[in-house]
């Protein structure tokens, strides 16, 4: 298999015909699968919530605990066969509202982790007025001396594709938790415009800050904005709310000529038309076999963006290894002829999908993703 070469992914992300084979791309991969994969283990500093983050990442620079998670993380993406290192731009929200439970995968994490959908740290004007607000210049401080160590250590041929951490109508939604969230909307939409516009601004501002770094190729925006039936919240709300400031990351990133993808899962299909029209993303993430797989989103979006990822969680976290492998080359055969397609999980390469799983998939690709993909070689 040839070496890493950014321009391999570069060419389906500006739909730029086919390129040598189809690439590999994922959102993230979990701490767990990475240290099972690479036989090093990760530092400890990054598991320990969302409370305090600036104290939590002075620690760990101070610690070199973050120099040796990023060569872990740039080991882990060389190895697997990766042309990129995924960067996370630190938006400094933090939040105290989150569930901790056992995991029960078999590479577990301490503890999962997710959000009291019932309790927000901003619920009202007076929450909204006391919370530490992030200033921008502390965004820059933080991310720059992740970005040098990185870009110091790339291997040839790799880039960086720097990572919102969130998006803007997740960031917004996890700060005042999904209840308080939903009544706001009805019962204090001038605190909802002013949540959006605050953290509308800091997470363009990541955009912006990522995209002009040399080594940077492409940035993502994580914005999970639905359900399996369809938006979290109205058409007509996101439009209102969320796509301006999304807008205006897009825009960030087009003004140093590069491409911006969308991770966003949930049922879009209502609101597509607005984020490749008025949004304008170039690459979009994240797909449910049962309600939006990711060969249909090719057929319909496969022309005017591209279309990553798609081998369904649950697939690949259950199927039998030889299920699973025919499974991907259905996928290699409706997503990969005329290029505008890269082959990856559905949303993260989480700690319970399947290790095995994971490796036959990157071997199908790496055998029938070569172009000129010939559909006849694809079956059985």
């Amino acid at each position: 298999m040839s070496g890493p070469d950014f321009d391999r992914l570069s060419r389906v992300l500006f739909l730029d015909g086919e390129p040598d084979r189809v690439p590999f791309y994922e959102h993230f991969a979990d701490r767990e699968v990475m240290e099972a994969l690479t036989g090093e283990p990760l530092s400890r500093a990054n598991l320990k919530g969302k409370a305090d983050l600036k104290r939590r990442l002075r620690e760990a620079m101070k610690s070199g605990a973050m120099e040796h998670d990023l060569r872990v993380t740039i080991r882990f993406y060389s190895k697997m066969g990766y042309d990129y290192v995924p960067l996370v731009v630190p938006s400094l929200l933090s939040r105290d509202n989150l569930l901790l439970a056992e995991d029960t995968a078999e590479l577990p994490h301490p503890k999962r982790v997710w959000q009291d959908q019932n309790r927000g740290v901003i619920e009202s004007r007076e929450d909204f007025e006391r919370y530490p607000w992030p200033d921008l210049d502390e965004i820059q401080e933080f991310y720059m001396p992740q970005y040098e160590f990185v870009r110091r250590n790339l291997p040839k041929g790799m880039m960086v594709i720097a990572e919102t951490s969130g998006g803007v109508l997740e960031n917004v939604m996890w700060l005042m938790g999904a209840v308080p969230f939903f009544i706001a909307l009805h019962r204090d939409p001038l605190l909802v415009e002013e949540m959006f516009t605050k953290v509308g601004t800091i997470v363009s501002h990541c955009c912006a800050l990522a995209a002009e770094l040399e080594m940077v190729g492409a940035v993502v925006m994580g914005d999970d904005m639905g359900y399996k039936t369809g938006p979290m919240i109205s058409p007509e709300k996101l439009r209102r709310y969320v796509f301006p400031w999304q807008k205006r990351g897009v825009e960030n990133v087009h003004k140093e000529g590069k491409p911006f993808i969308l991770h966003s899962c949930g049922n879009l299909r209502l609101v597509m038309e607005d984020l490749i029209e008025y949004v304008g993303i170039d690459a979009k993430h994240s797909y449910e076999e049962t309600s939006y797989p990711v060969t249909e989103y090719k057929r319909l979006y496969g022309h005017r963006i591209a279309i990553l990822g798609g081998v369904d969680m649950d697939r690949i976290s259950r199927l039998p290894e030889l299920e699973l492998r025919g499974y991907v080359k259905e996928i290699i055969r409706g997503c990969a002829p005329g290029g505008g397609y890269a082959l990856g999980c559905g949303n993260t390469v989480a700690n319970y999908v399947k290790i095995e799983n994971y490796l036959a998939m990157l071997e199908v690709g790496r055998k029938y993703g070569r172009y000129p993909v010939r559909p006849s070689n694809l079956y059985g």
